[in-house]
């Protein structure tokens, strides 16, 4: 029983930590461009649309963490405690290190980490989730794009529509209801990676899962949500409010989409890919040099894969102890670093070799 509880502790830590980082960051066009300029109101209407979107469409991504991925035979206590606790580990390093991860990516990569070490898992499943996680990205991008033509046009025929005059009050209420959208995409999508291991392993009935991870989501972006707000109202203050609203509303309907067939995606990477397609509609391919992209593709490799090395180390370490794999991971692990390290020392040697003038 004790296991019992500290695995819905860990689940319900979790969640707190998806509203917080999550959930919050949907608000920072509106808070940014000063169409709410409560801090307080914006998180509690966050909180609200997280937990709407949670309990009325959370079920089917739920299901799919919970069974879709591995066999929920496979789920006991201590297996659910390893997923989660290697999710959140991750997470926390990832923090630490200023590295932004995806939840979805983090969640579904624990998973798949604790099906190899058992020789069980869903191929056809995960190749679907994949897919989507390319093709979602990609579509916000060219549907921003789209969209950020036609707003530049728009705002060049009707100035009024850069947020002035009377205007400015009807664009601010769209662009807080675009965020709104893009917390209900959120919680609708991402409380299941808190709560589906514990449906899985039947440690709760659905239902129960998706209204108390629900809650906690909302607890998490009202009380730990308020620097994610800061710090994301300010990136994003140079769109407009037309252009703010075209970002919401296009990340939060592509993760509503995916929600309904039970994907789990991450809504951060379709609101930033959203961002770079109206950014590129209105200055161009220029924007791509910053780096934007590889930023992504980073993102994307590396967040499931390293909770999958840590969720497979920790079973063969903790659950099924097998020194041999642990001995190839560490290894694999130092090989890994040591040729990052060698591959920046010989940049600074030819970089200084450079500069001195020196070489043949």
């Amino acid at each position: 029983m004790t296991w019992t509880y500290i695995a819905m502790a860990v689940a319900l830590f979790f969640a707190m930590n998806i509203g917080a980082s999550g959930t919050a960051a949907s608000m920072g066009a509106a808070y940014g461009a000063g169409a709410i300029k409560n801090k307080r109101i914006a998180m509690y209407l966050v909180a609200l649309a997280a937990f709407l979107g949670a309990i009325l469409g959370g079920g089917e991504v739920v299901k799919t963490i919970g069974g879709g991925i591995i066999p929920s035979s496979i789920l006991t206590v201590k297996i659910v405690i390893v997923i989660l606790a290697s999710a959140t580990l991750t997470l926390f390093f990832a923090n630490l290190l200023g590295i932004p991860l995806s939840t979805s990516e983090v969640t579904v990569g624990s998973i798949v980490g604790v099906g190899l070490a058992y020789k069980s898992v869903f191929t056809n499943s995960l190749l679907v989730i994949v897919s989507f996680w390319i093709f979602i990205p990609f579509l916000a991008f060219l549907a921003a794009f789209l969209i950020g033509k036609g707003i530049a046009r728009a705002e060049k025929r009707w100035p009024l529509l850069k947020g002035q005059g009377k205007w400015r009050k009807w664009l601010s209420i769209l662009l807080v209801i675009g965020g709104c959208l893009e917390a209900f995409s959120a919680g609708m999508n991402n409380v299941a990676n808190a709560v589906g291991p514990l449906v899985g392993a039947h440690m709760m009935s659905t239902n129960s899962g998706i209204w108390i991870g629900g809650l906690f989501v909302a607890i998490g972006a009202v009380a730990l949500g308020g620097k994610v707000l800061e710090t994301n109202g300010k990136k994003i203050t140079r769109l407009s409010l037309l252009q703010g609203s075209a970002v919401s509303f296009t990340g939060g309907t592509l993760v509503v989409i995916a929600s309904v067939f039970g994907i789990p995606v991450p809504l951060t990477q379709a609101t930033t890919c959203a961002i770079l397609g109206v950014g590129t509609a209105e200055n161009g391919f220029r924007l791509w040099q910053k780096g934007v992209i590889r930023q992504i593709v980073k993102v994307w490799i590396v967040s499931p894969v390293s909770s999958l090395v840590v969720s497979y180390a920790m079973v063969n370490l903790l659950l099924e102890p097998n020194p041999y794999i642990i001995v190839v991971i560490v290894s694999v692990f130092i090989a890994t670093v040591g040729s990052i390290s060698l591959s920046q020392t010989i940049r600074k040697e030819k970089s200084t070799i450079h500069d001195q003038g020196g070489g043949i």
